[in-house]
């Protein structure tokens, strides 16, 4: 059996002096990092209408926005529409491009968007692979709201994990914007001389 020395219990207790000297110091760079980040964020770069965005999942081509009273559906009330391209790069078809777009101080009351197709108008579900889709993003407009004159979207990420660390599945999740685009809003029908 070892015998306790002074000498012994003094090394031990300079070791856990410098090990717990070395994991506050740890801690504390990473909290002035953290505080740092949160005071000072990254700007988030602007892109312009036509750009190709790359998401992760997705690659998103925002082009045009409009304002009007027509939706694809034949509602009439007033609608922001945002005209958009986008392409599914994972290996199967995917409804998960719902949380891409964000406006920018949006106004009191304004609901989540409505996807619709812009070759035949009925509602977007799951797109296909590698196959570029055109799709009109519609919120409706509050009617207390004044129509904008521009409208600043900002543009989701996603990100994909072979195991996640809730269930330990594979799948994409969301992550911060990656950029935003400034788009003028013009009136008239969705699409109106847009090709």
């Amino acid at each position: 059996m070892e015998r306790v020395t002074f000498a012994s219990l003094r090394k031990r207790a300079v070791t856990l002096a410098i090990t717990g000297a070395g994991a506050a110091l740890a801690g504390l760079v990473t909290l002035s990092w953290a505080l740092y980040q949160a005071a000072n964020p990254a700007k988030l770069p602007q892109l312009t209408a036509g750009q190709p965005i790359d998401t992760g999942k997705w690659t998103v081509v925002l082009r045009h926005a409009s304002f009007h009273k027509a939706a694809p559906d034949g509602s009439t009330t007033n609608r922001l529409a945002v005209d958009v391209e986008l392409t599914n790069r994972s290996a199967t078809a995917s409804l998960n491009f719902m949380n891409l777009f964000a406006l920018e101080q949006p106004p009191t009351g304004l609901g989540d968007p409505t996807f619709y197709l812009w070759r035949d108008k009925a509602i977007a579900s799951d797109l296909q692979p590698d196959m570029p889709e055109r799709v009109v993003v519609i919120w409706d407009w509050p009617e207390t709201a004044p129509p904008p004159a521009a409208v600043r979207i900002d543009i989701a990420s996603q990100i994909y994990k072979r195991r996640d660390n809730l269930y330990g599945a594979p799948g994409w999740f969301d992550r911060p914007p990656v950029a935003f685009v400034e788009l003028p809003v013009s009136t008239g029908e969705i699409g109106e001389g847009r090709q």
